[in-house]
């Protein structure tokens, strides 16, 4: 008898290989991190012998499940807004609370949650991008979980960068320490094209070739991202990036939503995989992504949870099952991605996504050993009808929970068994969130009552005080006003012509001032518009004194670039009149 370090018996073994092999009453034997064999448990059983013999009888013995695209440290800020657009979700809430809060140690802890939930979802590997990526690291490997870490690049300041270079050194570095390792692969994030140039493109891609690491990027999210594309630079967002040289990289592109046949069939030339995110593109609006027809231009696709601040958790399960239904939906089309070409992006397909589909996603001898085994007999999975052999593949993406997962092992190692966790303290991980929660709550309280803290939340500004005198009058030549101008004690400085559109936000709260958006649309003598200017001002303006046709102001004020629409700013402030 030849000794191993574990086998698996008794179950049915769902192998996701090329043939699509299932083994009923089913056995796996594995020594170190790899399955060296698999086969009946009769067979397995005569040839093999160990001291961890798991009884899988009346489960699933399954690959692992890959996450192909989340934000792990964001279990910190599950829930903190809802409900809102994605620009204002992201720009107005998640950002800023990210620049308070995010260090080492917030990435630390958000991590281990997420593996805590993750590993209780059935998920091995996953993809991730964030910010202080080494202690992402840190924390995925001692929950001994298999992730493909990006660190994030953006060319405005992060909360571990204080510019676009300073953040390209830490990538360079964190895949310097973490590229031999095990069960971590680092690779380069550089954030979305909206928020990173072609230059940056280019550079993070001759870093990732040069090291032979994954990019992970959000490609085509929303259909603004894409018209906002086409509007600067005359192109859509794929043929952008692949202009800047970003597909000559291993890309990783998640959610691709808005993206056109044109442009799947780009990102296939390159051999560039998507990770397709089906509850969070619903949860903001995003659209529904055109899986089908991804997959029948051959690309590659696996399924991401996204972020937990935006889904808001990290269950496969639920994601899975969404991603087939909704490619029926999309596709008017019942027969469209069926449940084992949905499980299959999930584990085989899924790792492959993720670059690493050589040595994991499917069970086969030699691949190495994540697996978990699905409780097979809840009430909602029964009964259980065996005439045709992808029922089984239908019971575990349209009845299978989360909650069903009983077991999981990652490179050899138990990760859960009998639904407990080995490798996490999940009651420590839970206390400490909870005091996290606090503190976050305690800032976004705090801000939600000063409307000059919200404004400075998402934009720099210039502090001035302002003493002026203002006439407001209807002229009919402008002409009339510079004559009347012309004085011994008057310098006339700077003349412009425009015309204003002024839109004011004002609060219930004397104390909370106003919010001015103004347009500016510049004329010329002709007084055709060349160019447009929009500004926010915040004021709490005091009158110092009143004349016949005019007011003497003196106030503090605070300007800003209005770099977004008048609709963002009025979702963002919610004020009580407008």
């Amino acid at each position: 008898m030849e000794r191993v370090d574990t086998i698996l018996s008794g179950g049915i073994v769902v192998t996701m290989n090329q043939q699509f092999d299932i083994i009923h009453d089913g056995a796996l034997a594995i020594r170190g991190e790899k399955i060296i064999a698999l086969g009946s448990t009769k067979d397995i059983l005569a040839q093999f012998e160990s001291d961890n013999v798991v009884s899988c009888a009346d489960q699933y013995i399954l690959p692992g499940l890959v996450n192909a695209h989340t934000h792990v440290p964001m279990t910190l800020l599950r829930g903190l807004a809802d409900d809102l657009r994605l620009d204002v979700w992201l720009m107005g809430y998640c950002m800023p609370t990210e620049r308070e809060f995010v260090t080492p140690e917030f990435c630390r802890l958000g991590t281990g949650l997420a593996c805590a939930e993750m590993i209780r979802s059935g998920i091995t590997s996953f993809a991730d991008m964030y910010y202080f990526e080494k202690d992402v690291a840190k924390a995925t490997a001692e929950a001994g979980m298999r992730g493909v870490l990006g660190q994030t690049i953006l060319k405005f300041p992060a909360p571990d960068a204080e510019s676009y270079e300073h953040s390209l050194d830490y990538a360079a570095q964190f895949i310097e320490e973490w590229k031999d390792h095990p069960l971590i692969t680092p690779a380069i994030a550089p954030h979305a094209p909206y928020s990173t140039t072609q230059d940056m493109l280019h550079e993070c891609a001759q870093l990732a070739i040069a090291y032979d690491v994954p990019i992970l990027i959000h490609i085509g999210e929303t259909k603004l991202e894409q018209d906002d594309s086409v509007a600067l630079y005359g192109k859509s967002v794929v043929p952008w990036v692949e202009e800047a040289g970003l597909l000559g990289a291993k890309v990783l592109a998640a959610h691709c939503v808005h993206i056109s046949k044109g442009e799947m069939r780009i990102l296939r030339e390159y051999q560039s995989t998507v990770a397709h995110c089906p509850t969070s593109n619903l949860k903001l609006a995003a659209g529904i992504a055109q899986v089908s027809q991804m997959l029948d231009e051959k690309l590659i696709v696996g399924i991401g949870t996204d972020g937990p601040a935006s889904n808001n958790d990290l269950d496969m399960f639920e994601e899975v099952r969404l991603a087939a239904i909704l490619a029926k939906t999309a596709a008017n089309d019942p027969t469209a991605v069926p449940a084992r070409q949905a499980l299959l992006m999930a584990t085989r397909q899924g790792a492959a996504a993720l670059f690493m589909g050589d040595r994991t996603g499917s069970l086969e001898v030699g691949k190495l050993a994540d697996i978990i085994t699905v409780d097979a007999g809840p009430v909602h999975n029964m009964p259980r009808f065996e005439r045709d052999p992808n029922a089984v593949y239908s019971r575990i993406v349209y009845a299978s929970k989360s909650t069903d997962v009983k077991h999981v092992m990652c490179n050899g190692k138990w990760l859960m068994l009998d639904r407990e966790l080995l490798t996490l303290d999940e009651g420590a991980l839970l206390r400490q969130a909870s005091d996290y929660a606090v503190k976050v709550d305690a800032f976004l309280a705090a801000r939600e009552k000063d409307t000059l803290r919200k404004l400075l939340a998402i934009g720099g500004l210039e502090q001035g005080e302002s003493f002026e005198v203002q006439v407001k009058a209807v002229v009919s030549d402008p002409a009339i006003i510079e004559k009347l101008l012309v004085h011994k004690d008057v310098d006339v400085l700077k003349t412009i012509h425009y015309q204003q559109y002024d839109t004011y936000f004002m609060f219930t709260d004397p104390e909370a001032g106003r919010v001015r958006y103004r347009e500016d649309d510049m004329l010329d003598d002709k007084s055709e518009v060349t160019s447009v200017r929009s500004r926010l001002t915040f004021t709490t303006a005091t009158k110092e004194r009143d004349f016949h046709s005019a007011v003497l102001l003196s106030r503090s004020r605070f300007l800003s670039t209005a770099d977004r629409p008048l609709r963002f700013y009025r979702e963002y402030f919610q004020p009580q009149e407008e």
